[in-house]
């Protein structure tokens, strides 16, 4: 346990330094906005598209993972959205909770942190769950939005999902790797060292990212954030533990890294969609927040309870 926890401790002494780093306002918020465009559209769109065209196919894509998966954050979601029920909150605000006890930061901080701890085979489980996120409950919580303010799912809600997830880098290099991948396209040694170098940047400028970004979040409504994280860093791996070993039983290894991949705190597009929406913005801020500090704690002993790297 120990050991677990002074292997993922870098991690988050890089996002303590960038906390810091925009906490003192030596990175002010248009630099961290700046760096987040540089990770989120070029450094980390190459180490996926990398990862993904380097990877046989047929080790990327896991059925019963991705259905297992999905069912356990599904459940979460559930259980979230039914407790936001009871409290009579609208439909729109009742999404953004459900949003903050599901979604992971899989992206920024789990893909390149799981990839050191479990090794290059985590990465396909790891892309399965971060599609599953993006695809599935980034487009959810859309419909739930604009379908709670309007009543019914308009056409331009739908036009609004197909464009998000056209629009969307990570699943476009994703897409496009596994393209690359299937097709059996051997990647020309420049393109690869390119790719290397550039991904390269990914794993420190994002956890640098998240730590800047984190210095501007508020720590409002601290019961609800306290409920929310308890949601993600707790209850989200056992039901997917649940669904992986119980309902849709797979080997132990892609299980233990997608149960990881669960138990990551709340991801940061949760507070953009809420504060493009004006849904509650400051609740998902605050639990972006306090599950973050949190699974420096929680993350570690997920991880051990898993099994060791």
């Amino acid at each position: 346990m120990v050991e677990i926890f002074l292997r993922t401790l870098p991690f988050f002494v890089i996002i303590g330094l960038g906390y810091w780093a925009g906490r003192t306002r030596f990175f002010t918020e248009e630099a961290t906005a700046y760096l987040t465009k540089f990770v989120f559209f070029f450094a980390l769109s190459a180490m996926l598209f990398r990862f993904a065209a380097n990877l046989p196919f047929a080790e990327i894509f896991n059925g019963r993972l991705v259905l297992g998966y999905l069912l356990g954050t599904a459940g979460v979601y559930l259980v979230a959205t039914l407790v936001a029920y009871l409290r009579r909150l609208d439909v729109p605000t009742a999404a953004v909770e459900a949003q903050c006890a599901a979604i992971g930061n899989v992206g920024f901080l789990g893909l390149p942190m799981l990839a050191m701890l479990f090794g290059e085979a985590a990465i396909g489980p790891v892309m399965l769950v971060l599609t599953v996120d993006l695809v599935v409950f980034s487009s959810l919580i859309v419909i739930l939005i604009n379908g709670g303010r309007d009543g019914r799912l308009t056409l331009k809600t739908t036009r609004l999902i197909g464009l998000g997830l056209i629009k969307n880098p990570m699943i476009v290099s994703i897409s496009a790797g596994l393209i690359w991948s299937a097709l059996q396209i051997p990647i020309p040694q420049p393109m690869n060292d390119f790719l290397t170098i550039l991904g390269g940047a990914a794993t420190p400028g994002a956890l640098f990212a998240i730590g800047a970004s984190l210095a501007s979040k508020s720590a409002e409504r601290m019961h609800i954030a306290g409920w929310l994280s308890f949601c993600k860093l707790v209850l989200h791996p056992l039901l997917v533990a649940a669904a992986l070993i119980f309902v849709f039983p797979i080997a132990a290894f892609p299980a233990a890294v997608a149960i990881a991949a669960a138990a990551l705190p709340v991801a940061g597009n949760v507070y953009m969609l809420a504060a493009h929406y004006g849904v509650a913005p400051h609740r998902a801020s605050a639990a972006i927040l306090v599950s973050t500090v949190i699974s420096i704690a929680t993350v570690p002993l997920v991880i051990a309870w898993v099994g060791t790297p």
